[in-house]
């Protein structure tokens, strides 16, 4: 299979699988069942510990470090954005509905899409913005029956999320060379320290801490790990476009597992979102393979 092709779906497999294991984050919250700021110093110190060891194992500190100023400045902004944002995912989920939250965060390809033009003067595809709009459909199905019933600062931390995200990842497809594990593990760091001074994190029960963990250690860092590393394949408003996943599956485990029904309409719209994410990945797929036929066609001819 060509390479561009094959760069195509490893993006694809890349972001959809980070989207997916993240879709767990608001159950995880819940199901610690203790404070935001005790959630976040927990989730943020167990992140940073984690990757902190894996990096450390990976040898010289020259292969995940910054090689260059203007690297250093990047990845610390990605970092404050991360970091940033896991404060504000739990305050979110935790002062509205879950719908409501991964809703608003689904707005992020706008946002990625926007910087990415502005700044990166990177050309959108037509597909692109098609998607995004179909998707935002599907968003706005899902508010008709979501909307109202939360409070104003869930969802408002939640549109702060999406402006966040889409910095973060337009940053990190103008910096490919960035170390995406460094910049998670700074962003859990970075957390922690400002979750400290209102947490009491000794002060929890013995199942919130196995929530923690499992959140901690495994499903937040490789699920933010995987959507980083997957701007290095694709253009930072396809990979914002898979974070829709999170919107229609956030919801649904948090419905089943502990009985929060959305609104019938979120289902709805979960639908539309899904085959929209299906359809561009398919179509980018059949993109890239046309490109590399046709690179083979002209080297060969």
């Amino acid at each position: 299979m060509p390479a561009i092709a094959e760069n195509h779906i490893r993006g694809v497999v890349i972001a959809a699988s980070g989207t997916l294991l993240i879709s767990f984050d608001a159950l995880l919250v819940r199901l610690a069942d203790t404070s935001e700021w005790n959630v976040v110093f927990w989730r943020g110190l167990l992140i940073f510990l984690s990757i902190l060891m894996y990096q450390l194992m990976r040898g010289p500190r020259s292969r995940w470090l910054p090689a260059t100023g203007g690297q250093a400045l990047a990845a610390l902004i990605v970092a404050l954005t991360y970091g940033t944002n896991m404060t504000l995912f739990v305050i979110s989920v935790s002062n509205t509905l879950v719908a409501n939250t991964v809703v608003i965060l689904s707005s992020a390809p706008f946002f990625a899409a926007l910087f990415s033009w502005l700044f990166l003067h990177e050309r959108i595809r037509m597909r692109t913005w098609g998607a995004i709009f179909s998707a935002c459909a599907g968003v706005l199905v899902i508010f008709g029956g979501s909307i109202g019933a939360g409070t104003l600062l869930g969802d408002l931390s939640a549109v702060a999320m999406a402006i966040f995200m889409g910095t973060s990842l337009t940053i990190l497809r103008r910096f490919p060379h960035i170390d995406r594990m460094t910049v998670v593990c700074a962003s859990g760091l970075l957390a922690a320290l400002v979750a400290w001074p209102q947490a009491e994190p000794l002060s929890l029960a013995l199942s919130s801490y196995a929530a923690l963990a499992v959140m901690g250690l495994v499903q937040m860092p490789v699920a933010m790990v995987l959507i980083a590393s997957a701007t290095r394949y694709l253009p930072s408003p396809e990979v914002a476009l898979f974070l829709l996943i999170e919107t229609v599956m956030g919801p649904v485990w948090v419905w089943l597992v502990l009985g929060e029904v959305p609104p019938s309409l979120t289902f709805a719209g979960g639908a539309i979102i899904l085959l929209t994410v299906a359809a561009h990945s398919w179509y980018g797929l059949r993109e890239a393979r046309q490109r590399a036929d046709g690179h083979a066609t002209a080297e060969s001819a």
